[in-house]
């Protein structure tokens, strides 16, 4: 009988191989959107919501 959980673990790491991308293409889509709608993007952030675009707001 074959060990099933070498596979299993193979299967996954592939699948999440591209999450961490992913979710940064998604946050920078995101931040774009609210910046041109005029809209918050609220965050947690050190224990905090901020808004991001206030910040950048802010900054610029």
């Amino acid at each position: 009988m074959k060990d099933m959980s070498t596979k299993k673990t193979f299967q996954m790491d592939s699948d999440l191989a591209g999450i961490d991308k992913a979710l940064r293409r998604a946050g920078r889509k995101a931040r774009e959107l609210a910046e041109k709608t005029h809209t918050p993007l609220y965050v947690f952030e050190n224990g905090k919501v901020v808004d991001l675009t206030k910040q950048k707001r802010k900054t610029s």
